[in-house]
């Protein structure tokens, strides 16, 4: 397993660079080959390389990625290292060792029989060219596991997952001599200020985390990108203010909807046009309980001692699968901390018996289902 971690490390793929996800796809495709028996079919949609193995008749669906946030060229400042029980790299944690385990977990089951297999490579994206395949493929199956790291260093699984928005406010005003006529302008500026101490205001705080900032189960409207003008002595006639929204649910994720969409300028002279919407759905808890219940089980039952799940900000592909109706249990991956950092690492001891607690899983949906 570790060898086979260091291979997949080892072939860069970052999701902005499609040549080098295309390269990883290959790797990732002899691997699942050697280990399952079967190649599979490779889908490129929007340039982005996803890979699809359909064994059976699919009653359970294994998802992950094979695309990281890493450009080419970071493994040479970043390079494949395995120390102490401590595996590194660009992207080992997010999630190349969760592919390694998968596969290894399919290949200990008498059959794989009765999986579908899907890695995307424009996950770190949001999905935009594999979401389609992800969504049909959890609509023919009862369970979907995710290979997503586990939540936090002990382990724990992901069983409930924030939905995202992305919007961009444009502000439109007019340019003026910033020291000749700015009486005659409209500073977009100004407002996109404005509009940020607005924004602000549109999350939902029903608590405090214990460092003072949001509570987990709060949503959270962060501006984060603002630009504002052309030269040093013109108003600025136009500003953009990206808006980053995590909503717990989906009555949540409307109300935040709505709010933005009704937001409305300041200056006057100022317009504003509010762009973007809603990219991933939440994954609520109902859509984990059966499954998080029955992974605790398995897990003592395999001596792993207990197994904790907890609710995370973050979104993935578990979203998509659990907004169609699929019960879905995330963070089965690897084990570790750090992941999009350059202290991004992997618990190597926790490989093999994350797989067999996988393996379990699997094994335990497909007798059920087949019952």
């Amino acid at each position: 397993m570790l060898a086979d971690l260091e291979e997949l490390v080892t072939c860069e793929s970052f999701s902005a660079d499609h040549a080098a996800v295309a390269r990883s796809a290959g790797v990732v495709g002899a691997l699942g080959t050697m280990l399952l028996g079967a190649a599979p079919e490779t889908i490129v949609i929007g340039g982005a390389t996803h890979l699809r193995w359909v064994l059976g008749t699919p009653r359970v669906l294994l998802l992950g990625h094979h695309d990281t946030v890493w450009p080419v060229g970071s493994l040479r400042r970043l390079p494949w290292s395995s120390d102490g029980g401590i595996a590194r790299g660009p992207g080992v944690l997010d999630m190349k060792a969760g592919l390694v385990q998968l596969f290894h977990a399919l290949a200990s089951l008498p059959s794989p029989d009765g999986v579908c297999v899907l890695v995307n490579g424009d996950e770190e994206v949001g999905s935009p060219t594999s979401r389609q395949l992800i969504e049909d493929a959890a609509r023919g199956c009862s369970a979907a596991f995710v290979m997503e790291a586990s939540a936090d260093a002990s382990g724990a699984l992901k069983t409930a997952r924030k939905g995202t928005s992305r919007y961009e406010v444009v502000v439109r005003g007019r340019a003026a001599h910033a020291g000749q006529d700015p009486h005659l302008g409209v500073n977009a500026a100004v407002e996109a200020a404005h509009q940020v101490l607005a924004v602000v205001g549109l999350g939902a705080s029903p608590g405090t985390a214990g460092d003072g900032g949001p509570a987990l189960g709060s949503t959270t409207v962060t501006p984060t990108l603002l630009s504002a003008g052309t030269t040093r002595n013109t108003v600025p006639a136009l500003a953009r203010v990206s808006v980053d929204v995590r909503a717990p649910t989906a009555a949540a994720q409307d109300r935040v909807d709505a709010l933005m969409r009704g937001l409305t300028a300041r200056t006057p002279g100022a317009r504003l046009e509010v762009l973007g919407g809603r990219q991933r759905p939440p994954m609520e808890a109902e859509s984990s309980a059966g499954l998080s219940a029955l992974a605790c089980r398995l897990a003592a039952e395999l001596g792993q001692g207990p197994l904790r799940g907890v609710a995370v900000g973050g979104a993935s592909d578990g979203n998509l699968t659990a907004a169609v109706g699929c019960p879905t249990l995330d963070g089965l991956g690897g084990v570790g901390a750090g992941a999009h950092t350059d202290g991004e690492y992997v618990d190597v001891a926790r490989m093999v018996p994350r797989a067999r607690l996988l393996a379990r899983l699997v094994a335990r949906l497909i007798d059920d289902t087949t019952d």
